[in-house]
């Protein structure tokens, strides 16, 4: 099958098959015991449905892949690839079990930041995984009125709560569709590039769509906020960005770049030295304050806590490599337990944490005033944030790189940015099993995954995957 579109769409239907068995099966109900076909997920039948898994995202993948030749296509592709998964279950996390618990403690009178979910016993709980059941969230008062409200509209039925939170993470990527190509335009980049790179590729269509996590929303609101801010439309770019701050605390490393953005916006050729800092400080400060109030607003209308601010740090249960402080231990405990066999794994990771949230600061820091000068040189910063962020979090999952995915391919990256993120999607999309369980520990597979996305950047950029050799040179 030659043709992308197709073989995404024909990928897009198996994944929404097998997703309900090989994806993040209910432990109790669901729509295969309704229909007599809770056979298919366990025994052979859970085998056949996560090898028909496997295959589908294969094709997902490649049909990814072979869209990065025809980029001018790829609008038309999410047209024919998202609209199948729409119905498909959880797959690749469980944590759309954790919002809709989340949200009915918040219905029930309990308090999410203090109370883990098991204070709840009902049918959401039983979906949520054993290890969230007794911790709290570090989601902001937008997330728990949105679960909330969803959780008062569906009541104890699980199934129609989870297809109400794929309408909301489908409206967030909505969002990302709109504002990202439109970014691209207004910075005099390509948003063939842009939609390409950072809104069909599978990490964003699989995490986003396929997970429902509330990174959709998120990123949604923010990227609509950036591309405000370029219109010079400040105080709703600020708003809206507010919102996704309120949903989840990441989301405020935009905040400082947009206030780079209005102070420019207000500064001319002939301003001195005082006056541009005049400039930036009233940008600054009005900008902090109606951020503030509009979270304050969300939490007081939620009926929600400040609870949230002292959960940012979020939990340290997940160890997986995404995070610089666990793939150093990952490294380093190895080759120390050969020399120290009294050397401590969880000693080690937890030293590396702290410095790592160092480094985060300083790293934060440095690029917000590398990238301080032009509308461009922002969107880059916030990029950079995002990265930064991520990748000395003490703990990063993969949804967690859209916040950055999103915005790579707005700026006209340099060639090697592009490879790179081509490279890394493809072997992080085929290393999350459809529970939500990673390969990334497993040398084989990461070998094998690593070798196609070396050779899937190849093709792109060259439509071959040989590697010529120089031929040798003609004696005299």
């Amino acid at each position: 099958m030659r043709n992308p579109i197709y073989l995404g769409f024909v990928g897009s239907i198996l994944l929404t098959l097998a997703s309900f068995g090989g994806g993040a099966t209910r432990n109790r109900g669901g729509l295969l015991d309704a229909f007599g076909l809770s056979f298919l997920s366990f025994g052979h039948g859970a085998g056949f449905s996560n090898v028909t898994f496997w295959c589908s995202i294969m094709m997902f993948v490649a049909a990814w892949v072979m869209l990065g030749r025809h980029q001018e296509q790829t609008l038309k592709a999410l047209a024919w690839w998202i609209p199948p998964l729409v119905f498909a279950g959880p797959i690749l996390s469980r944590d759309v079990y954790s919002y809709l618990m989340q949200g009915a403690m918040m219905r029930d009178g309990f308090d999410p930041y203090t109370q883990g979910a098991a204070v709840n016993p009902g049918p959401y709980l039983l979906e949520v995984s054993h290890d969230w059941r007794n911790t709290t969230t570090p989601y902001g008062p937008l997330h728990l009125w949105l679960g909330e409200g969803i959780t008062r509209l569906v009541g104890e039925n699980v199934t129609a709560g989870v297809f109400l939170y794929k309408l909301v993470s489908l409206a967030g990527f909505a969002m990302i569709v709109w504002s990202v190509p439109r970014i691209a335009t207004a910075l005099g980049g390509n948003p063939n590039l842009a939609l390409w790179l950072g809104v069909a590729n599978p990490v964003m269509t699989l995490h986003l769509i396929g997970g429902m996590h509330n990174e959709s929303i998120m990123v949604g609101l923010v990227c609509v906020g950036v591309l405000c801010a370029l219109n010079r439309r400040f105080a709703l770019g600020v708003v809206l960005v507010s919102l996704s701050v309120s949903l989840k605390a990441t989301a405020v490393f935009a905040l400082p770049f947009m206030v780079w953005m209005a102070m420019r916006a207000v500064q001319r050729p002939d301003h001195s030295r005082p006056r541009r800092m005049w400039n930036f400080v009233v940008s600054g400060t009005w900008m902090t304050a109606l951020s503030v109030a509009v979270v304050a607003l969300v939490t007081y209308l939620s009926g929600s806590s400040w609870g949230w601010v002292s959960q940012i740090s979020g939990n340290s249960k997940v160890i997986n490599p995404l995070a610089f402080p666990s793939l150093l231990a990952g490294l380093v405990s190895p080759a120390a337990s050969l020399v120290n066999e009294d050397f401590s794994y969880n000693a080690f990771l937890g030293v590396a944490r702290s410095v790592s949230q160092i480094l985060m600061l300083l790293g934060l820091v440095t690029v917000w005033w590398l990238f301080r000068r032009t509308d461009r040189d922002a969107v880059i910063g916030i990029t950079a944030a995002y990265a930064v962020a991520v990748v000395f979090n003490a703990v990063t999952l993969p949804w967690y790189y859209t916040s950055l995915i999103a915005l790579v391919g707005t700026f006209n990256p340099d060639q090697r940015i592009v490879r790179w993120t081509t490279g890394l999607s493809v072997l992080i999309a085929c290393s999350f099993t459809g529970s939500g369980n990673h390969q990334l520990y497993n040398i084989v597979w990461i070998a094998i995954a690593g070798t196609a996305a070396w050779y899937a950047v190849r093709w792109i950029e060259f439509g071959t995957l040989r590697i010529k050799t120089p031929s040798p040179a003609r004696g005299a």
